[in-house]
């Protein structure tokens, strides 16, 4: 695997490459990210990953400091799993001196965790925008986990008419049903027993839904139920898939999200309804 920490050397690298396929990370890999690079490969893609903590993500209030970091292991998991490239940059890469450009999205920004955490999905796009621009992937492989982020990158991309193809993969869990995310490994041992709730909840909610019950009462339910758990629900919402517009009465293609606080971590899900 070829590693790359100045873009010189990520335009050499790259000119050796044909049609590749994006995984673009913050490190702290687990078996969800790896799965997005054997997605990439029966694409029939080179696989590439780019790994960076990008601060402006992050609230004035969140977890930069404390985001998990782990060069070495991610890029053995990275070797392993048989990717060909790594973007490792640095600070002065992504933002130079004079950087004055941010890239702002609106449509699927607008609830959930655009209200949640103001000014995150700036964050994401335009460093996902920067990563397009230096990497030239053909497609671009994302978790479905952060369903919001997948939303708001294709709607980034069909608006800038970007030449990448945007690629959800389905959530990777654990055996009890618990989302894998870096951020699980701040959890309890008591905390992650009792993680895998947020899911069922969820599965409980879609089961209420295409039974006919009315979406406001299943969405009370659901918060009830978390709360019973001891999760202190940010937001549990029914929500047009592509646009994250709430919805009031069940039409296709819903989506249902849900955000919880738990101890001293933030634990992110959703499921298909229709």
């Amino acid at each position: 695997m070829i590693i790359a920490r100045t873009y010189q050397e990520l335009a050499t690298a790259r000119a050796t490459l044909g049609p590749t396929g994006l995984i673009a990370t913050m490190g702290a890999l687990h078996p969800g990210h790896l799965a997005l690079v054997e997605a990439a490969k029966q694409s029939g893609l080179t696989p590439v990953a780019s790994i960076f903590v990008n601060p402006t993500q992050f609230g004035p209030k969140e977890d930069f400091s404390r985001y998990p970091r782990d060069e070495a292991g991610d890029i053995a998991k990275l070797e392993q799993a048989g990717c060909a490239l790594l973007w490792l940059p640095g600070m002065e890469e992504m933002y130079p001196n004079g950087h004055a450009t941010t890239v702002h999205v609106t449509g699927p920004t607008q609830h959930w965790e655009g209200t949640q955490r103001p000014g995150h999905f700036n964050g994401v796009a335009t460093v996902v925008a920067k990563l397009f621009g230096q990497m030239r992937p053909e497609a671009a492989f994302f978790g479905e986990k952060d369903w919001q982020q997948v939303q708001v990158v294709r709607r980034m991309v069909a608006d800038l008419h970007l030449p990448v193809r945007i690629v959800p993969v389905p959530t990777m869990r654990e055996a009890d049903g618990l989302a894998l995310s870096s951020r699980n490994r701040y959890l309890t041992p008591d905390e992650r027993k009792t993680a895998p709730k947020l899911q069922a909840a969820l599965a409980h909610a879609v089961q209420y839904l295409l039974a006919g019950k009315e979406p406001a009462a299943t969405l009370h339910n659901a918060r009830h139920e978390l709360a019973a758990a001891g999760m202190v629900p940010d937001y549990v919402a029914l929500v047009h898939a592509e646009t994250l517009e709430p919805l009031t009465t069940l039409a296709q293609p819903a989506r249902l999200l849900a955000a919880v606080r738990f101890g001293h971590v933030r634990l992110l899900d959703n499921l298909p309804v229709i």
